[in-house]
């Protein structure tokens, strides 16, 4: 059985092997990023979106926030040659020391890179809500063995693919597709090296509603505004600047809904709609310049838990698998995916095979 602690992970391996066999089409890059990107938010604050390995692996995004006396990072990736990157670029922006990063929530891709931090710079402190702290100190034992199985998969499909010069449907394999996967085969064995660089380091510093940081001429907010992905996610807002960073809790182009808790989730959102901010910074994707994609998700989460809740009205014992089918996407498909077959494809499967899921198992428990 799979330990519900790697079901995100669990489904962004399944996923990613769905994904490999589909073709680049224009549009891809919203669920796959191929280059890393850094856009300044405002003087002296940055966002990196970061390079996905592979269709299906992802890097969180990170932001630095740099104050008249120290810097704070937010989120550290799991990759020690991607948060490695991220230091020497830091130290290109400012002389000052990175004195805090804090860990939006416990899965991996924001996280495992803590021990970069912590060595490079003395005295850091790390914050997290206390529930993330513990899911941290609770899954990372399995982070390595999670990964070389992932890649372990991987690798034997990239290889095999390789071997006979054919594509997952028996197709000769194109010059440009064997590239791909000759270079995909080589970002595994990169991923599976910067292992040995691994090392648990925990928060050192929890709240549980609010912590306040002055970095120097410039307040940083901290907040748990509820659950929502996970037990104990964090977002960090900029007040002045009217910038705010979500986490997980927001995901472009499509939510990643493999955890979480949907009515408390939506309540969340709610609460981040309140806040006085122009930017969000997501966990992965875009940057986003107003509210639009925020309201859009609350829409959809909301269709969809009414949806399910009306079903186990009308029959408290109708199966998983019937309302799944029952739950209607259609007016959210196209609103989510622009039209990119990869996209609509990675909702449906996201929302439907997870979300709904997640909010069946909630509904029943009460």
């Amino acid at each position: 059985m799979i330990k519900p602690n790697f079901r995100f992970a669990i489904a962004l391996l399944v996923w990613s092997l769905l994904l490999a066999a589909l073709s680049t089409a224009a549009g891809v890059d919203s669920l796959f990023v191929e280059e890393r990107k850094v856009t300044e938010l405002a003087p002296g604050v940055y966002t990196i979106r970061h390079a996905d390995p592979f269709p299906g692996w992802v890097n969180g995004n990170t932001t630095v926030i740099i104050g008249e006396r120290e810097v704070l990072v937010v989120d550290s990736c799991q990759f020690s040659y991607v948060a490695q990157e991220d230091i020497a670029q830091i130290r290109q922006w400012t002389s000052k020391p990175v004195r805090w990063l804090v860990n939006t929530h416990w899965h991996q891709d924001h996280n495992a890179d803590n021990v970069q931090y912590a060595r490079e710079f003395p005295g850091l402190a790390i914050v997290s809500h206390p529930a993330t702290r513990e899911m941290i100190e609770t899954t990372s034992p399995y982070f390595k063995s999670e990964v070389v199985s992932q890649a372990g998969t991987l690798r034997e499909k990239l290889t095999k693919r390789l071997e006979s010069g054919k594509t997952d449907d028996g197709q000769p394999l194109s010059e440009e597709k064997r590239k791909q996967a000759q270079q995909r085969l080589e970002q595994v064995e990169r991923i599976v090296a910067s292992l040995k660089d691994f090392e648990l380091v925990l928060p050192t510093v929890t709240f549980e509603r609010e912590l306040r940081i002055d970095l120097g001429n410039r307040e940083v907010r901290v907040m748990h505004l509820g659950r929502g992905n996970t037990a104990g996610d964090v977002v960090i807002y900029l007040p002045k600047e009217k910038i705010l960073m979500s986490g997980d809790l927001l995901v472009s182009p499509v939510p990643f809904t493999f955890d979480g808790y949907p009515v408390e989730w939506i309540e969340t959102l709610e609460k981040i709609d309140r806040l006085d901010a122009d930017v969000i910074v997501p966990g992965h994707g875009e940057v986003m310049r107003d509210k639009t994609y925020l309201h859009l998700v609350m829409e959809m989460m909301k269709s969809v838990v009414a949806q399910v809740h009306e079903k186990l009205r009308q029959d408290h014992d109708v199966p998983l698998d019937k309302v799944k089918k029952a739950v209607d996407l259609q007016p959210f498909v196209e609103r989510f995916s622009g039209g990119d077959k990869n996209t609509a494809e990675f909702f449906t499967y996201d929302i439907r095979e997870k979300f709904v899921e997640l909010v069946y198992n909630e509904a029943k428990q009460r």
